[in-house]
């Protein structure tokens, strides 16, 4: 494990790819807190906590650089960026009361703070909020598109649900959850560029690929440091995956190639939840290789979301998108 730790000490700089698009961040920022507004204080005080809470808005920057990359001209992607954000956060939200978190990107979390049924509420604002920004954009394919993410994403919520506490889940039920709950945002973003620049089925296609892809990778390595890394690296308790009876990649690929005894340990571990035996835990994953296993699943993810921009022309935006996933996969972790 002691590997993964040194890749992951080198960031990937999302700052440079920001300069890239440096004006419409700075529009989609602007438009965040101008949208946020509520004469609710404490819809104000939520909403602006969670979404300044840290992160790289990695999401809307996907909007951001693929509507540039299919020569997008308009304004419409600073709104959908926006929009994308906004059902992020909403998702963040909704997550941390369903999991009982305490700790995100190293701040406590809204629910901690305020309470279950506030952060659930403000929630529920963010998703409304959203699709009223969505409606400004008047683009019935783009209202499909997001209708349907959303929808998707709550689905892989109430997967992931009926996954928690049962070790006999399989990788691909795994990966199920994955490409539902976390990806789908993703693929959204990425294909909404297409659409905004007016780009041929096929391109938008391939950049929805792009983004499913990069999703994927993006949580297999959030899986992996959940096992291998600190807090400080990644916001939250090492652990916290099994303490919510998780069964992620790692443990999923331990259970399936361990010793019996193993295998035993693990499926206790997720039943029962908590972070008991973690030593143990975290032997088991090493001697199976499943951090390694987990890194060499993203990895290909990673160059499947590479190969599917080959249809872009060639720009500077492209090869932001392309820089994204031509890296190790651990590097996204944070973003």
């Amino acid at each position: 494990m002691s590997e993964v730790l040194k890749i992951h000490k080198v960031t990937i700089d999302v700052d440079a790819l920001r300069d890239l698009v440096k004006d419409d961040v700075q529009a989609v920022d602007a438009l965040i807190r101008a949208r946020l507004s509520s004469d609710v204080a404490l819809i104000n005080q939520l909403s602006h906590y969670i979404i300044n809470s840290g992160g790289k808005r990695l999401r809307p920057l996907l909007v951001l650089l693929a509507a540039r990359a299919c020569h997008y001209q308009g304004d419409q992607h600073i709104n959908l960026a926006a929009v994308i954000e906004f059902i992020h956060t909403a998702t963040l939200l909704h997550d941390d009361v369903v999991d009982a978190s305490k700790l995100r990107r190293g701040n406590m979390t809204a629910n901690a703070v305020w309470g279950n049924e506030a952060a659930v509420l403000v929630g529920d604002f963010l998703y409304s909020r959203a699709f009223e920004m969505m409606v400004e954009a008047d683009d019935m394919h783009i209202m499909e598109i997001m209708s349907h993410t959303t929808n998707t994403i709550a689905e892989g919520e109430v997967l992931q649900l009926l996954n928690c506490h049962d070790a006999a889940t399989t990788e691909q039920r795994y990966l199920e959850v994955v490409s539902r709950k976390t990806a789908k945002l993703f693929e959204a973003a990425a294909r909404i560029g297409a659409i905004l620049g007016g780009q041929p089925e096929a391109t938008e296609t391939a950049l929805a690929a792009y983004g499913m892809h990069l999703g994927v990778a993006f949580q297999l390595v959030d899986d992996a440091l959940d096992y291998s890394a600190s807090p400080e690296d990644t916001g939250k308790n090492l652990g916290d995956d099994l303490a919510e009876g998780k069964p992620t990649l790692p443990l999923i690929h331990a259970i399936n190639t361990g010793t019996p005894e193993q295998s035993e340990l693990l499926r206790k571990a997720i039943e029962n939840g908590g972070h008991d035996n973690m030593a143990d835990v975290c032997a088991a994953i090493e001697s199976t290789g499943g951090i390694p296993y987990t890194a060499q699943a993203a990895q290909r993810e990673a160059g499947l979301a590479i190969a599917a921009l080959d249809p872009l022309p060639a720009s500077p935006y492209k090869e932001a998108l392309y820089s994204l996933a031509d890296r190790k996969p651990y590097l996204l972790i944070g973003v």
